[in-house]
């Protein structure tokens, strides 16, 4: 699930994630599991990241009756099947849990499930909480997790994250309150996705009673803090507290998402205290935002990288010199600053710093190390294209209004072309069908690349270099290389994080060589919280963290 407004990775359903490694032997118990190091945490402005990242937003000081949080746009559903994007996850977060628990600091942490372990490379066994209830006051059994994730697994159901099942050859329940999950080989990806919406666990009952209606009416019958309120189709949605909840009470009695499509409007909405808070704030707002008055602008760990998805490696960006002189000539700190509002750092790598946190500092420095400079260097650029023959020719980029992040790197993609003799040509798609070209290939048709915000589902690299393997879903210019897939195969089924990670630098250094989609910049996850509230995690994790529980009244 690749990630971006547009769908990234969300966005689309992206092929196979990632997310920490877990040696074999560390994980004879969860206690291990969630000794995994978190991202490096920047907490000062630097010169390369003149933005600050907070670790967290001051803790609540007391309860609340409601707040109002703004979304960029109204979830098609909220069945957790489908769960692979921004909408769906900022609100479903709050309500689904999954067998373990993505921590606001991004490590794993137990979650329905209050231990994993591994007593073979290829099977995962879930010891289940006692006494967990679903909204409609059943309690949770094996069952139930066994039919959930029977769903994903489910190719009737078109699930999103199913191609994080592929290696799974059986789910059975081996006990009351226990399941247990076979490989067909090991896998260091899937016990990591099982903190996302992949691991989301609801009751039997309850989506056999809504049928085809499930997740877009009624109640999604999971255990959360909150339970699914009233749903005024194109314009709110609101969560009520669930006092049953197994773990700490929400400290608001309500949640209202409310549905601000245009960017003004959720700006002006943040301002005027029409909405108390929101994630995703538009990058044209951050300067009026932080000085502002309203409220506090905050910064945190994104695992996000701004890219150029090549779509079609057929024609004119076949040759790999193009394609490394687009990215020569592309003024990347010229766009941080116009179209991430200075939020930003540019960057010629694929992946985040933050998302090799677990390997050793000597892995770390090898995955970095000879990449090219993000630096603008037209001329080397012009000297590419004329080597190519490919001096004239035109490449089509597509564009949208959806944002300025968006639209503002389209057109810079389409001036480092002009400076170098290549014609782009910018196509322009209507913001609700921009998610189209992460799930239609006839979308794409025409098209030769378009940008992509990519967010990891897990601190892992190997959730973004998987996507270039032969046939992964978002290797959509249809990229294969034996070697490559050769290696990914390899990095996934290696549990040892250190031996992992050395193989995802290798890939990396693949992936940057053929220039697969050009990297622009990492970006951060931006909150804005209006003076009556705080608690929200100011990192990415609000997507399977049931953030909105922490959320209550600011000091006074």
């Amino acid at each position: 699930m690749s990630r971006s407004r547009p769908l990234p990775r969300s966005s689309a359903r992206r092929s196979p994630r990632n997310r920490s490694a877990l040696p074999v032997a560390a994980l004879a118990a969860l206690a291990l599991i969630t000794a995994c190091a978190g991202p490096p945490k920047n907490d000062a402005a630097t010169k390369d990241a003149p933005y600050k990242l907070s670790a967290g937003t001051p803790a609540a000081a007391g309860p609340l009756d409601s707040f109002t949080w703004a979304v960029y746009a109204e979830p098609p559903t909220l069945d957790y099947i489908s769960a692979f994007d921004y909408p769906q996850n900022t609100i479903l977060s709050n309500v689904c849990e999954s067998l373990m628990r993505w921590t606001p600091q991004l490590t794993m942490a137990p979650g329905l499930a209050e231990k994993a372990t591994n007593p073979d490379p290829k099977t995962w066994v879930y010891d289940l909480r006692a006494g967990v209830h679903f909204h409609d006051g059943a309690v949770m059994s094996a069952d139930d997790v066994v039919y959930s994730l029977g769903r994903q697994m489910n190719p009737d159901n078109g699930a999103a994250w199913n191609s994080e099942f592929v290696n799974v050859e059986s789910v059975a329940k081996t006990g009351p309150l226990q399941v247990t999950v076979k490989l067909k080989q090991p896998d260091a990806m899937f016990p990591q996705y099982m903190a996302t919406a992949a691991g989301v666990v609801a009751s039997r009952a309850g989506v056999e009673k809504a049928g085809k209606d499930y997740g877009t009416s009624g109640s999604l019958d999971c255990t959360g803090p909150f339970k699914l309120g009233t749903w005024n189709k194109g314009q709110s949605i609101e969560l009520q507290r669930f006092d049953g909840y197994w773990g700490t009470k929400a400290k608001s009695a309500k949640a209202v998402f409310t549905f601000l499509t245009d960017p003004s409007a959720r700006t002006n909405a943040l301002l005027n205290g029409e909405a108390d808070g929101g994630y995703l704030i538009p990058t044209e707002s951050y300067d009026r935002l932080s000085k502002s008055g309203a409220g506090t602008l905050f910064f945190g760990e994104g695992l996000s990288t701004v890219n150029v998805n090549m779509t079609n490696m057929k024609g004119v960006l076949g040759d790999v010199r193009v394609r490394r002189a687009l990215s020569l000539a592309l003024d990347r700190r010229g766009f941080v600053k116009a179209g991430l509002g200075g939020a930003g750092t540019a960057t010629s790598s694929l992946t985040t710093k933050a998302v090799w946190a677990g390997a050793p500092e000597k892995v770390r420095d090898s995955a970095f190390a000879g990449l090219p400079s993000p630096d603008q260097n037209v001329e080397a650029a012009k000297r590419l294209v004329e080597e190519a023959g490919a001096t004239g020719k035109t490449v089509v980029m597509a564009t949208s209004s959806i944002g300025q992040d968006v639209s503002l790197l389209a057109t810079a993609v389409q001036d480092a072309g002009t400076r170098i003799g290549l014609k782009v040509q910018l196509k322009t798609i209507a913001p609700n069908a921009f998610t189209s070209l992460f799930t239609d290939p006839a979308a794409r048709e025409g098209i030769d690349m378009f940008p992509e915000t990519y967010y990891d589902s897990v601190t892992d690299p190997m959730d973004l270099l998987s996507n270039f393997q032969t046939g992964a879903y978002q290797n959509y210019a249809g990229y294969s290389d034996p070697a490559y897939d050769a290696l990914v195969d390899k990095a996934k089924s290696t549990y040892d994080t250190a031996e992992r990670m050395t193989t995802a630098a290798e890939l990396q250094k693949k992936a940057a060589d053929q220039l697969l989609w050009i990297p622009v910049a990492e970006w951060p996850t931006a909150v804005f919280l209006g003076k009556r509230i705080t608690g929200a995690p100011t990192t990415i994790s609000y997507l399977y963290y049931p953030w909105a529980a922490d959320v209550g009244a600011a000091a006074r």
